[in-house]
């Protein structure tokens, strides 16, 4: 109760006591274990499990899903000058335009101190640069309030990879790709997007273990 209560989590309806209650505090507890305390996104826990359960769905159906990784730009450079209490509330802010702009069926998740992810199912490769330019320039867009008069810009860095379709990968690889993406972006000089220049990954070494390495498909390499 006092972990709710804390949190600003609202207490489960019913009688205390009642299998009402206990269901409901229950599910109010495991909704807290999987949210990240400063922003209320999805913790890292979470998105990794969400992670593991989207590329073994894009495996299964071949549907596209892109993985998006967002790093704030020169956030070192805002906790040294302002302070970690200023810091905060750049981190709550941009957690506050991740959740305006994606949809419901997206996944936004603050996984370190500094970076965030989203999982974007269904997303069509031709939307793909779309979608990513249009997070990254409403958090440019964004002031972030940090004195009666004075406001602060954020800009943050942000790459990209899709699921390999019909291939049996893992959450490691695909964000392994996406961090490439991110660390590209970031070389380029920061405020920009990059993702993978095809749709689908060539299939790496390690994935095409994972595909042939169980299968009879090994004597057609």
């Amino acid at each position: 109760m006092q972990l709710l209560q804390q949190s600003g989590h609202p207490l489960p309806p019913g009688a205390p006591g009642s299998v009402a209650w206990l269901q409901g505090l229950i599910d109010a507890l495991c909704d807290l274990s999987s949210r990240d305390a400063l922003t209320g996104l999805a913790n890292r826990r979470s998105f990794e499990a969400a992670l593991g359960r989207e590329i073994d769905r894009v495996a299964r159906s071949g549907e596209p899903a892109l993985l998006l990784l967002l790093d704030i730009d020169h956030f070192k450079r805002v906790n040294d000058t302002h302070g970690h209490a200023v810091g905060d509330l750049v981190i709550q802010a941009v957690a506050d335009v991740l959740r305006e702009t994606v949809r419901p069926m997206d996944l936004p998740a603050r996984i370190g101190g500094e970076e965030f992810a989203i999982i974007l199912p269904n997303c069509a490769p031709a939307f793909g640069q779309t979608v990513a330019d249009r997070v990254r320039l409403r958090i440019e867009a964004k002031s972030v309030k940090i004195g009666p008069s004075q406001t602060l810009g954020v800009t943050v860095s942000v790459g990209g990879a899709y699921a390999p379709q019909w291939v049996r990968s893992t959450a490691t690889l695909w964000k392994e790709r996406a961090d490439l993406q991110l660390y590209r972006a970031k070389a380029e000089g920061r405020n920009r997007t990059c993702l993978e220049p095809t749709p689908v990954s060539l299939v790496s070494p390690e994935e095409k273990g994972l595909l042939f390495g169980t299968s009879n498909f090994g004597e057609f390499e």
